[in-house]
């Protein structure tokens, strides 16, 4: 069941790509057993990987001292998308509550948001923290689309947005309402650059289906422009991770499609499922997890993810 698996590996499109793998390293299978696997973070003190099992109402761990994985947190209110912040603390969305929250270093959990100008929030879905502490996070509708994710229900926004959340005002506003359908998103090595996911096409027609390059306004507390970066090949971009050379490794329906800083489509690594979220991890962050409809997969690469 677990260990290296037939019918995965990479596919180079641009020469460049090859400089990414390790030839002999090869996709490994950690766990399988979820329905729908998503938000992969890493933490570094403790060695360990948590994602989420959004059908299944858990939070799953895997530890690297070992190999054994066990269940983080159970119910976890359809957890989606999580991170970590700069004291280490978990930041997770959760669809079924509504809302982003933090877990403090005792396990007590801080709401940061749930509500804007009264309205209760969609159902956040992916999340990263900025260097200043502050938190930017995506709201679709898909947790009240149905109850597969959380509860179905109409939106109060009426809309679905980019938003963040001040560390001293704690307040939440909206920085990006153009989006149909805004998903994953990451910031740049400099963070003058945030990249956002729009999975619109999954409920429109000819909806979006491409990650969009916003850039940071001279303050850091907005964003400007919002031009397309690059259209997914085959199904959609939902989460996403940079590395330190600015290419962005992204899921997709046949895997992880890796850009490089332009834009352009380089390489690929089939995984023979689809492909929700990803993270590098490891000591050196050299070791790209990938959180894939029922399964964990793991691959070593010979690049170096942000942290």
């Amino acid at each position: 069941m677990f260990g290296v698996l037939e019918g995965t590996g990479f596919e180079t499109i641009e020469l460049e790509f090859n400089a990414c793998f390790i030839g002999h390293a090869r996709v490994e299978r950690l766990w399988t057993g979820a329905r729908w696997s998503e938000g992969p973070a890493w933490f570094p003190a403790g060695r360990y990987l948590i994602w989420s099992d959004i059908p299944n109402n858990r939070i799953m761990r895997w530890d690297e001292t070992d190999g054994s994985v066990s269940e983080f947190r159970r119910p976890s209110n359809n957890s989606n998308g999580n991170t970590v912040d700069g004291q280490g603390r978990l930041v997770s969305c959760e669809h079924l509550a509504r809302r982003v929250t933090r877990t403090e270093h005792d396990g007590e959990i801080t709401v940061i948001a749930e509500a804007v100008a009264g309205k209760r929030l969609n159902s956040p879905n992916d999340v990263v923290v900025k260097s200043d502490g502050s938190i930017w996070f995506t709201d679709p509708a898909y947790g009240i689309m149905m109850d597969y994710e959380g509860d179905r229900a109409e939106s109060e926004i009426g809309a679905c947005h980019v938003y963040r959340w001040d560390p001293e005002t704690l307040r939440v506003t909206a920085v990006a309402t153009d989006f149909v359908k805004p998903n994953g998103l990451a910031f740049s090595a400099d963070e003058k650059s945030l990249f956002v996911s729009d999975t619109g096409g999954t409920h429109q027609e000819g909806g979006p289906a491409h990650i969009r390059k916003l850039t940071l306004m001279p303050d850091g507390k907005g964003v400007s422009g919002g031009e397309v970066f690059a259209e997914c090949s085959n199904g959609f971009f939902d989460g996403f991770r940079l590395d330190r050379d600015g290419r962005i490794w992204s899921s997709a329906a046949d895997g992880v499609h890796c850009l490089n800083p332009e834009g352009r489509l380089i390489g690929k690594i089939h995984i023979p499922e689809i492909v929700g979220n990803l993270c590098f991890g490891g000591a050196k962050l050299n070791r790209l997890f990938i959180a894939a409809t029922s399964s964990l997969y793991a691959v070593y690469l010979n690049v170096n993810g942000l942290k």
